[in-house]
């Protein structure tokens, strides 16, 4: 005898397996709605970075005064800066100003750090003093640093004669010995604070338990320091040091307030050398901004070089914990 199996009516948008709904619209919704959310970030970073980086690649390889049409030229300004002995001498100035305030910037903050970290009770009122400087902007900062640097009047010339120093006193941003010392100083002065506010976040990270058991095991202040806090603090400073080098690389604001590059060039860094190129800053200097912008090209390239380098240590030292 035959029986009549009766089915179940299934109903519309269901799958015939599993009588699942379909996802396929709301999934559409879900993927129109992200892309939504992520267009304004696309659309200001298209305007602000990609359009200003791929033109500046083009004006770079033309000849451009600023008015009219750029006349393409290829590679002939890039050509010419392997011949240009200013161009020498600014690279070589960034770089050992680079490398002096890398050192500096990334020596000092870590012990700043971890002095302040001991939990003194006057250590919150120190820690807001040295992190003040970072929150001038660089044109005050250099304007500020100009009048303690001034040779007749100089908050820094006094101090020394005041102490019995004053054979000491200096014409410190019109000497071609000393110019570029004192504007390391001026950079650190500035930029410590933050990089101490970085290293406090990552001493604050740092199990207690570590610093117990080798003050058990009899290690001293300075082998806790060497063997526990700058191991721990590692991915840290790598932060900081690609701070400092990209800053460094990149560094214009300071320097062109207070010496515009002088004195005779000696503190004549990349970023003050273009400006100079891009806007004629000389007296009947004709503006070359392709020119100027085949020198930005090897700031961004040294920026990049300086941040995969950075990165490759990274993870090479990850694959080594």
């Amino acid at each position: 005898m035959a029986v009549a199996l009766s089915r179940t009516p299934r109903r519309p948008g269901t799958s015939r397996r599993s009588g699942a709904p379909r996802g396929g619209g709301r999934g559409r919704s879900a993927a129109l709605a992200g892309y939504l959310f992520v267009l304004p970030t696309v659309a200001l970073f298209s305007v602000f970075v990609a359009y200003p980086f791929l033109r500046s690649m083009y004006l770079s390889l033309t000849r451009w005064s600023g008015f009219g049409t750029p006349e393409f030229v290829g590679l002939e300004n890039f050509d010419n800066l392997v011949s240009d002995p200013v161009f020498w001498d600014a690279l070589t100035t960034t770089l050992v100003f680079t490398l002096a305030c890398t050192v500096l910037q990334t020596a000092v903050p870590l012990l700043l750090a971890v002095l302040l970290n001991r939990g003194w009770r006057l250590g919150v009122v120190f820690r807001t003093v040295i992190f003040v400087p970072a929150v001038v902007s660089f044109v005050v900062t250099g304007s500020l640093w100009q009048m303690v640097y001034d040779p007749n009047f100089g908050q820094l010339n006094q101090f020394l004669e005041g102490i019995g120093l004053g054979s000491l006193a200096q014409p410190w941003l019109a000497d071609t010995s000393t110019v570029l010392p004192a504007l390391v100083v001026v950079s650190l002065w500035q930029a410590a604070g933050l990089y101490m506010l970085i290293y406090l976040a990552g001493l604050q990270g740092i199990d207690p338990v570590l610093y117990e058991a080798a003050r058990i095991d009899g290690a001293t202040a300075y082998q806790r320091f060497r063997h526990v806090t700058v191991p721990m603090l590692r991915r840290v400073t790598a932060v900081v040091v690609l701070l400092n080098v990209v800053n460094g690389f990149k560094t214009f604001d300071v320097i062109y307030v207070m010496t515009g590059g002088g004195p005779n060039r000696a503190s004549e860094v990349l970023g003050t050398y273009l400006y100079g190129l891009a806007f004629g800053s000389s007296a009947g200097a004709v503006p070359s901004f392709g020119y100027a912008t085949a020198i930005s090209m090897v700031v961004f390239v040294l920026c990049l070089l300086a941040t995969l380098v950075q990165v490759r240590v990274n993870r090479k030292a990850r694959d080594v914990n």
